[in-house]
């Protein structure tokens, strides 16, 4: 049996691009609907990108969007205390850049954080009878399709790294080193930091302090030399008129 015997076959390079076009369409999902949207309500989407959004989360990451919100508002209203799911002032440095995921788990299975945090998220026929409840089906087919799609070892290591890219990369890193290690352009009262200008690779959310800085501001980048792709993606939408921004961070007037 050929185990890179797939619909489509491609080089070594080619598997490799089209890993990272998935993944990163993945974490404009999160930065955009999950948390520009949900969570801090910066920016309305119009129903076709907001279905898209959730559709392609449901088949990629497994997380229920209510639990994601609560999750993230939670942080922010208990950061860096005991109360906060996921700060490595409290849990250490190596426990949530290596094990995040797991805290994010332990806290969805916290009714309170739910009920107290998880307001205004989707509540339709799709969101309870199948977002929800099969929140493990999505990523159970996007398992067919990349085995049938790429071929029995190519699409599994595709998968593979389609299914970690977020538990690694939003849970470990920007909720680890992004409170931990990096620049600050602002003195917030959290640990927060910029982990890199050029917000690319994790959508923009490498500009974690100012995000804490201004919280419910749809764009993250706040001097001229930082670059937010997810910025770049909500101005893109908001000209196909699939979105509508509510709140960016003010600009000082000297």
């Amino acid at each position: 049996m050929d185990l890179f015997a797939g619909v489509v076959v491609l080089p070594w390079w080619g598997y490799l691009l089209v890993t990272l076009g998935l993944t990163h369409v993945t974490i404009a999902s999160v930065t955009i609907f999950l948390h520009r949207h949900q969570a801090h309500r910066a920016l309305e989407l119009g129903s076709a990108s907001s279905h898209f959004f959730r559709c392609w989360l449901w088949l990629t990451t497994g997380m229920v969007t209510k639990e994601w919100a609560a999750i993230h508002r939670k942080h922010h209203a208990k950061c860096e205390t005991s109360d906060d799911p996921h700060s490595p002032q409290i849990f250490g440095i190596n426990r949530v850049l290596w094990g995040g995921v797991f805290l994010y788990v332990r806290e969805a299975h916290n009714p309170n954080t739910i009920k107290r945090f998880g307001h205004g998220t989707p509540s339709d026929w799709l969101e309870r009878n199948l977002y929800t409840p099969w929140h493990k089906l999505g990523i159970v087919l996007t398992l067919l399709v990349d085995l049938l799609v790429f071929g029995a070892l190519p699409g599994a290591l595709m998968w593979i790294v389609q299914i970690a890219w977020i538990p690694f990369w939003a849970a470990g890193v920007i909720n680890g080193l992004g409170h931990y290690w990096g620049y600050r352009h602002f003195n917030c009262a959290d640990a927060s930091t910029n982990l890199f200008p050029w917000g690319i690779l994790i959508g923009g959310e490498e500009l974690h302090n100012n995000h804490h800085a201004f919280a419910t501001s749809a764009k993250l980048s706040s001097k001229w030399y930082e670059f937010d792709i997810g910025w770049l993606y909500i101005r893109i939408l908001e000209a196909m008129g699939q979105a509508t921004v509510k709140r960016v961070a003010p600009t000082p007037r000297l």
